[in-house]
């Protein structure tokens, strides 16, 4: 027997399939437009990391790694150097860690990082020196403290900024995120793009309300790459509205400046382990729930040479940087033969001090009481004299990273 169908039937079941797919369609699309990681991240209490490429010539010229805790709304954020050197594996040699960067498929180069830090990056943004030209001009502008002018002519350029508190439009912001002068110390170009980009970051989170705006949001969005769509960006920045810059610092991943194969190249400390150790120390930090006004501000520290190995105490104090600690003063004991690593510590914040400990793994720790903690509103500070909040005696069980057998 032969099943037989009609044009009619078959007509009936094509419509019938069309509006199926077209039904399903409609509900995968309103899924996705609803359904958000970073919202998911918030409900979660998870850690969201950002990466943000600022690109010229198609080659990173600042990139910054932005870890943000939403229980406790704090965040840090790492800047990559481009002359990081690397055992990349994928070339199978040393090599500097922007070699691996391609500006239309950067998940090699966010692979190395992830490496590098020790953490999986959850978003990424990448944004042009030309569309961050047309991002500041959107935003209206970006204020910014130069702290002494700038001046630079030659055939090609002339660079012009005045010192004071500036608002930048977005062809002078493009310029000041991305010149580059043969006699300005490396330093300050590094400390100058940080500042930059916070300042950018803040006149994002000011201009937020605004991009609320379907229409504003997707032309803002359409200045710069990203690994999101749109509506996940919007929940990333309405997010981002809790961050305070003020209490937000850029630390740079250091190391040893070396000459490999021709080329001069940071070598990170300590093979990578000491930068992926600050990274969990600073996770930790930020998602520590820490009553009182300790956690706002940096511990000070004071570092002391109890030993007779030179340059110790700088070494140290160097290292201690690199995981965010203000040290204020270095010098020798009374002595150089202590035989222990003592922490000494008048800082009202015993959680903060176990893991300023747990850096260098010293458990011998002593509770100084601090006169100054029992000062009035009314008591002039500069009368009373000011003592670190750690002081930390090296002793020869010290071995310039670890103490050994406390």
């Amino acid at each position: 027997m032969k099943l037989k169908i009609f044009k009619g039937d078959a007509s009936v079941l094509l419509l019938a399939l069309i509006i199926i797919l077209i039904t399903l369609g409609i509900i995968f699309s309103i899924f996705t437009f609803r359904s958000c990681p970073v919202e998911d991240a918030v409900a979660e209490n998870r850690l969201i990391t950002v990466l943000f490429v600022i690109e010229d010539d198609k080659m990173p010229l600042s990139t910054y790694v932005l870890m943000y805790y939403p229980g406790t709304k704090r965040t840090a954020i790492f800047d990559i150097p481009g002359d990081l050197g690397l055992l990349i594996s994928r070339i199978n040699r040393v090599d500097r860690i922007d070699r691996m960067y391609d500006p239309l498929r950067i998940n090699n180069y966010e692979s190395e990082i992830e490496k590098l830090l020790g953490i999986d990056i959850n978003f990424s943004i990448i944004i042009t020196k030309e569309g961050l030209v047309s991002i500041v001009d959107m935003l209206e502008g970006v204020e910014i403290f130069i702290p002494s002018r700038v001046f630079h002519w030659d055939e090609d350029d002339i660079i012009l900024f005045p010192s004071g508190m500036t608002i930048l439009d977005g062809d002078k912001a493009g310029l000041y995120a991305t010149y580059s002068l043969p006699h300005e110390d490396t330093e300050m170009e590094i400390f100058r793009r940080q500042r930059f980009f916070l300042s950018y970051l803040n006149r994002q989170i000011q201009m937020n309300e605004y991009f609320k705006n379907r229409s504003a949001a997707k032309t803002y969005n359409s200045f710069f790459r990203s690994n999101m769509n749109q509506h996940t960006l919007m929940c990333l920045f309405n997010e981002f509205v809790n961050i305070d810059i003020d209490r937000t610092s850029i630390q740079s991943v250091g190391g040893t400046l070396r000459e490999v194969s021709g080329q001069m190249l940071i070598i990170p400390h300590w093979d990578g382990t000491l930068i992926r150790e600050i990274v969990l120390q600073t996770s930790g930090t930020l998602t520590r729930d820490v009553e009182g006004h300790m956690i706002d501000r940096l511990l000070t520290i004071e570092v002391l040479n109890g030993t007779s190995i030179n340059g110790l105490a700088g070494r140290t104090a160097e290292m201690l940087r690199s995981f965010g600690y203000d040290v204020i003063a270095i010098s020798n004991a009374d002595r150089n033969n202590y035989d222990s690593t003592v922490i000494v510590h008048r800082s009202g914040s015993d959680d903060l001090v176990k893991a300023f400990a747990d850096v260098i793994r010293c458990t011998n720790i002593i509770r100084e009481v601090n006169p100054l903690d029992d000062l009035t509103d009314d008591f002039m500070f500069h009368n009373a004299e000011y003592k670190a909040d750690i002081t930390l005696l090296l002793g020869r069980n010290f071995n310039g990273r670890f103490v050994v057998g406390n």
